[in-house]
């Protein structure tokens, strides 16, 4: 289908034929007719709808692939590099407001609550007393029609009862927190790290296992420095880009 859309390629002319391949795969990424995500032919297939030789091919997708205009997925083949969104992370973090800012459309899916013996790490960062349970969510972030994110989070349960069933209809940290008196909250630290998606998480992101993530751990604390949420999630590499503000938000 893709070869329909390429204009006949001109042998007399001064431009090389992968450089016109090139640049006409470049304005059909810029007009729209190829969105990010969207999978490639192989060189061979391409080579055989446009009748030139294969490698004449593969010269114009490394090129490609060197501007980062498509990326070769050891999975899923060559396909269109995913517009990559701007992610602040600063003194205020919040997905909603982040995606307002880029007036894009978003929103989250809750995956999964539980009341929970958390793990050690997780019951130091927000000061639980041994054997104190808190309330664990999964979720999802999406924003038009992507997934951006897997996140789990951890809130103290004594502090916030029957908090798992407001985040069900809320969705959102920020509201849920609010229901519990909470107008506002800051993040204490941030730490990123990278790894390989995985296959669970994969899953959730609907991207290759093989495809890189941004682990992101966070602590949340209220006005009098008292934790109110720990979190760990996965933004989808691709899709984007942490961004360490400074600025009052």
């Amino acid at each position: 289908m893709m070869a329909n859309l390429f204009e006949p390629l001109d042998r007399s002319c001064d431009v090389p034929v992968w450089r016109q391949i090139e640049q006409q795969v470049l304005q059909q990424i810029r007009n729209g007719e190829l969105r990010g995500g969207a999978k490639l032919p192989s060189a061979l297939e391409l080579a055989r709808r446009l009748n030139v030789n294969r490698h004449t091919v593969r010269r114009a997708l490394d090129s490609l692939e060197q501007r980062g205009a498509i990326l070769a997925d050891p999975n899923r083949g060559l396909r269109v590099r995913e517009e990559c969104y701007d992610y602040p992370i600063g003194r205020r973090t919040s997905f909603s407001r982040n995606m307002h800012n880029l007036n894009v459309s978003s929103g989250n899916k809750v995956l999964g609550t539980a009341l929970v013996m958390p793990p050690q790490r997780v019951a130091e960062s927000l000061a639980l007393a041994r054997g104190e349970r808190a309330w664990w969510i999964e979720s999802s972030a999406h924003a038009e029609g992507r997934v951006l994110d897997h996140g789990q989070a951890w809130f103290p349960a004594a502090r916030f009862p029957k908090l798992g069933d407001v985040f069900q209809r809320t969705g959102s940290v920020s509201l849920t927190l609010a229901e519990f008196g909470i107008a506002d909250y800051f993040r204490s630290y941030t730490r990123v790290t990278a790894r390989l998606a995985g296959t669970s998480t994969a899953r959730v992101l609907e991207q290759s296992p093989e495809l890189p993530v941004l682990v992101v751990e966070s602590l949340n604390v209220d006005d009098k420095n008292q934790p109110v949420q720990y979190g760990l999630t996965c933004f989808a590499a691709e899709r984007v880009q942490l961004v360490m503000s400074t600025a009052e938000r």
